[in-house]
C-alpha cells in the first residue's frame, strides 16, 4: 500500500533523508523509529505529499504522490505531529467543513461524520469549541479528520504525543480499531507504543535505516548474547566465582546497589538455568530468582543509534500551539 523507493531529502548542503526504501503492506501497522533529527518527520512529510523529495518514489496504493497527488491523497489520511484545527469551530462544525473538502456532501457527509465521531469517541463534544478542549480530544478531532474519507492507508506522526497516560491508552486503543481497517504507518519514539502497536519496524538514524523486520526479530538479532538475572536471598561473596567458573559463562556481573543479584552473560545459542540452579544448590545457596534477561525494544534502539544533542533536522515554521483548556 505504501512503497518508498530510495527517498532523498536536502535542505541545502544537508542531508536529511538518505537514500531510504521500504515497503508497507495492506493490512501491516508499521512503525518508523529513530531519535530526534533521524529524518522521521522528514520521511513521513514526504510520504504523505507534504513535502517533495529530492530525489526518489513514492507510491500511495499504487499511485505517486507527486506526479498523481490529487488521486493518491484520495486514499491517504494524515494525522501530523501538530495538528492543525480552526479552534474557534465546534467539533462537528468543523467535519462538515473538512468534510466537504473531501467531496462529501449531504447524507453521504452526515453518515462518515457520525461515523468519525462515534469512533473517535467524540459524541459527547461535537457541539463543544475546539478551543475548550484538551489536548487529547484535539488529537481525537485530527483522528476523526483523518479518517472521515475512508482512507485505505493512514499515517500518523507522533499520535500520542503530550498526553497524558488515561489519553494515551485511548488514543491507543482508537489506532487499534482503526488498523482493522486501513494500512498504517505510525512515526514515533515512545517505544513501548511501538512493541504494542506494530507489526513491523523500519529504524531510522542520520537519514538512513539501521534495521528493519518485527520486533521479536530485532530483539534476537540484536541485543547480544544471552544474559540470565540471578537473585539471592542475601550477598554471598562466594556466588560470583561460583557461577563464573561454570562452562559457557562470559562474565558475571554484579549489581553495585543490590549485592544479591548477578547478571550471568552466556556463549550464543547457550540456556544454563538447569546449570546455575544446581551450582546453587551444591553451594547451599538459596535463589529468590532465576530468569532469562528478555531484551526490550529500546535495547535494540540504544545499540542501533547514536543520539547528538547537536543534531537535528531543519526546524520547520508551525503554527503555535493554542493554550489548551480541559474539557
Amino acid at each position: 500500500m505504501i512503497e518508498a523507493q530510495s527517498l532523498t531529502r536536502r535542505y541545502g548542503d544537508f542531508l536529511a533523508v538518505d537514500q531510504i526504501s521500504f515497503a508497507v503492506s495492506e493490512g501491516e501497522i508499521v512503525g518508523i523509529l529513530g531519535p530526534n533529527g533521524a529524518g522521521k518527520t522528514t520521511t513521513i512529510r514526504m510520504i504523505t505529499g507534504f513535502l517533495p523529495p529530492t530525489s526518489g518514489r513514492v507510491t500511495v496504493a499504487g499511485q505517486d504522490i507527486v506526479e498523481n497527488s490529487l488521486v493518491a491523497r484520495r486514499d491517504l489520511g494524515y494525522l501530523p505531529e501538530s495538528v492543525a484545527l480552526y479552534t474557534e469551530m465546534r467539533v462537528a462544525e468543523y467535519l462538515t467543513y473538512r468534510a466537504r473538502l473531501f467531496g462529501l456532501t449531504g447524507g453521504e457527509a452526515k453518515q462518515r461524520i457520525g461515523e468519525a465521531l462515534e469512533r473517535c469517541l467524540l459524541t459527547g463534544v461535537q457541539d463543544q469549541i475546539i478551543g475548550t478542549l484538551s489536548k487529547g480530544y484535539r488529537q481525537r478531532v485530527g483522528l476523526a479528520t483523518a479518517i472521515l474519507h475512508r482512507p485505505k492507508v493512514l499515517v500518523l506522526d507522533e499520535p500520542t504525543i503530550g498526553l497524558d497516560p488515561k489519553q494515551i491508552v485511548a488514543i491507543r486503543d482508537l489506532i487499534r480499531g482503526l488498523a482493522k481497517e486501513s494500512t498504517l504507518l505510525l512515526s514515533t519514539h515512545i517505544l513501548p507504543e511501538v512493541e504494542l502497536l506494530c507489526d513491523r519496524v523500519v529504524i531510522i538514524d542520520r537519514g538512513k535505516i539501521v534495521a528493519e523486520g518485527t520486533p521479536g526479530d530485532l530483539q534476537e538479532r540484536w541485543v547480544g548474547n544471552p544474559v540470565v538475572r540471578v537473585e539471592l536471598d542475601a550477598p554471598r561473596s562466594e556466588a560470583a566465582s561460583r557461577f563464573g567458573s561454570l562452562e559457557g559463562v562470559i562474565e558475571v556481573r554484579l549489581d553495585g546497589a543490590r549485592p544479591e543479584r548477578l547478571e550471568i552473560e552466556c556463549q550464543p545459542g547457550r540456556d544454563l538455568r538447569a546449570d546455575i540452579f544446581r551450582s546453587a544448590v551444591d553451594g547451599s545457596l538459596t535463589l529468590v530468582e532465576l530468569a532469562e534477561a528478555k531484551a526490550s525494544l529500546e535495547d535494540v534502539f540504544v545499540r542501533l543509534t547514536t543520539i547528538e544533542e547537536t543534531r537535528s533536522e531543519p526546524e520547520v515554521v508551525a503554527e503555535p500551539d493554542e493554550e489548551e483548556v480541559a474539557s
